[in-house]
């Protein structure tokens, strides 16, 4: 980057000289003096009318997204660690069942504590994360979520009991949690529309990679130094945040007093060859068309549909995406490959991980070119078409419920759990039909990191108005983690109601209505910015939009496609929800 020595501290803080300099030297696109002689105005965004798209698409054509990129990558490292959080008891459990110390043998009934107590952190997680965000700042509360992970993982590594396991489990989830709200949010304030989506297609990314990661690990670590592995990302993070990681200038824009720190965030995220005050007046205008006025939130302001059809939208997206099946598959993993009479079944853990690898990251560069929309729906029919395939697999080897469930590892918000060491499944050495359930189980796994996976917690970020986004991701993250917990406790009493068969209808009959869902209330935000999703949920004109930097300012492949993408859509014909304009309400 070009040489900016000064760096926003986690609180926020004055911009140094280096940061300054471009912004005195370049006006690309902006208007008025130099900011010494603005004096810092807080307001002086206010009544300078609309801004000349020309020079709205002059100045995003010279935006650099390197910065940009580090902060991202940075950031996203919290759900790295929530990756390896989830992954990491598959390999921990056949250890600590075995383990030679008889103190730390965990029983069946420990060891799904062991599993579920993730779920129980994260839970308490989305509350207090969300009001953290709101109060401290993204950048402070991401920092803070090191501690715990950091913490649990050296708890874990020094256990003697399963008080110690228990709580270190607990911690990372509690840190986990914190991470799956602080990151979306932080990611969506920051980018800019042309690359949104594929970098927030980078948290499920890091999740999916992080599971990978403990999984292959665990096949040639002992628990404990699996442990000491996963503290290391956690540990470099919080290293990160320090010095490279500016706080998100959306949050310090809807703060008094703090424009200029806003200014110098958003000069380290758009490089020094911009003059930022036009993206800080795009920013501002859409703010202040917003019809919440009041110092602090009420939740009157419920009762606005700006807040309440995002947050019924998002809140059903939640828990559609926990009830459609992923944990159930993931649990029959291990027992299909080996119906399937592959050798090696023990490593189908690792073998499903690399797939959602590669499908997720496959996802992020169709993000910003297909659209949201598009891809939700298209993964809605291939997990509803290949979870009805997996009913008939239990119907047609008269799997119907009665099969055991030993000790089971929770499969958890981003499918990341491991399959029941333990499972007995009546019917599944019936090699003849081992294809079909491969298959469904592969097809499902492509169809979930295509669209289900991480679109839900993208749309989360993107749909809140800023004063109330930490709030309300809260309320969905802790929907979210509460139902991966009643799917994952409940499944075993839930599939012998209505068979193995049933269960999967069920589970195939939610993802149709998901893409239901999709069709008839979910705008289309693909290269659209913040504050003009928040306006097609208030029903009013759209602020103008920022087009997108031309194909050749982009630096990786991702951004390139979606900048393309991006660039192609017009202003005047942003698609909403159903092919509605953007103006109208869903």
């Amino acid at each position: 980057m070009e040489g900016k020595s000064g760096i926003i501290g986690a609180a926020g803080g004055e911009a140094s000289d280096s940061m300054k300099e471009p912004l005195l030297g370049s006006r690309a696109g902006g208007s008025g003096g130099p900011l010494e002689e603005r004096g810092g105005d807080e307001e002086e965004d206010e009544g300078e009318g609309e801004l000349d798209p020309h020079v709205v698409e002059q100045y995003y054509s010279k935006v650099q997204n390197g910065r940009l990129y580090l902060a991202v990558l940075s950031t996203a490292l919290g759900p790295l660690s929530l990756g390896l959080t989830l992954g990491y008891s598959s390999p921990a459990i056949p250890d600590l069942e075995r383990s030679p110390q008889a103190q730390l043998r965990l029983s069946p009934a420990q060891v799904s504590w062991f599993g579920s107590l993730v779920t129980i952190g994260a839970v308490l997680a989305g509350p207090l994360a969300g009001l953290l965000v709101e109060r401290l700042g993204r950048k402070p509360t991401l920092m803070l979520s090191s501690v715990p992970f950091v913490a649990g993982w050296l708890l874990l590594v020094t256990a003697q009991s399963p008080g110690s396991l228990y709580a270190g489990r607990t911690l990372t989830g509690l840190a986990g949690g914190t991470a799956s709200l602080v990151v979306p949010v932080y990611i969506s304030e920051v980018s800019h529309p042309a690359v949104r989506g594929a970098l927030g297609s980078c948290m499920q990314l890091m999740v999916v990679l992080g599971i990978f990661t403990a999984y292959a690990a665990g096949l040639i670590l002992g628990w404990r130094w699996l442990a000491v592995l996963c503290a290391v990302p956690p540990t470099l993070m919080l290293l990160l945040l320090v010095a490279v990681v500016p706080e998100s200038p959306r949050f310090l824009l809807s703060r008094p007093r703090r424009r200029a720190e806003a200014v110098a965030a958003l000069t380290v995220l758009r490089g020094s060859a911009v003059d930022v005050r036009t993206e800080i007046r795009l920013i501002r205008q859409g703010q202040q068309q917003q019809q919440q006025q009041q110092e602090q939130l009420s939740w009157r302001e419920l009762r606005l549909p700006v807040l309440y059809k995002p947050l019924a939208v998002t809140v059903l997206l939640m828990t559609l995406q926990q009830f459609s099946g992923i944990n159930a598959v993931m649990l029959y993993a291990e027992s299909i490959f080996r119906a399937a009479h592959i050798q090696n079944s023990a490593e189908a853990p690792v073998m499903i991980a690399a797939v959602q690898v590669g499908v997720t990251l496959f996802s992020g560069f169709l993000m910003d070119r297909a659209g949201r929309k598009l891809l939700l729906c298209l993964s809605g029919v291939i997990m509803a078409g290949s979870a009805a395939a997996f009913g008939a697999y239990f119907k047609l080897t008269g799997s119907d419920g009665n099969g055991t469930l030993g000790a089971t590892d929770l499969a958890l918000p981003y499918a990341g759990g491991a399959p029941d060491h333990g499972l007995v499944m009546a019917g599944a050495s019936t090699g003849s039909l081992g294809w079909l359930a491969l298959a469904s189980m592969l097809v499902y796994i492509v169809g979930f990191s295509l669209g289900w996976g991480p679109i839900p917690w993208i749309v989360m970020s993107e749909v809140f108005p800023v004063r109330w986004r930490g709030v309300a991701s809260g309320v969905c993250v802790a929907v979210n983690w509460i139902s991966a917990f009643v799917v994952t406790k409940e499944f075993h009493d839930f599939s012998e109601w209505l068979g193995f068969p049933g269960a999967f209808w069920f589970f195939a009959s939610v993802c149709a209505a998901g893409f239901v869902l999709t069709i008839v209330a979910l705008p289309e935000t693909k290269g659209r910015s913040l504050e003009q999703i928040q306006a097609h949920f208030e029903g009013r004109p759209p602020p103008p939009s920022p087009p997108s930097p031309p194909l050749a300012a982009s630096s990786t492949p991702a951004a390139a496609a979606s900048a393309a993408a991006a660039g192609s859509l017009s202003q005047a014909a942003v698609t909403g929800a159903g092919g509605e304009p953007s103006a109208q309400e869903p």
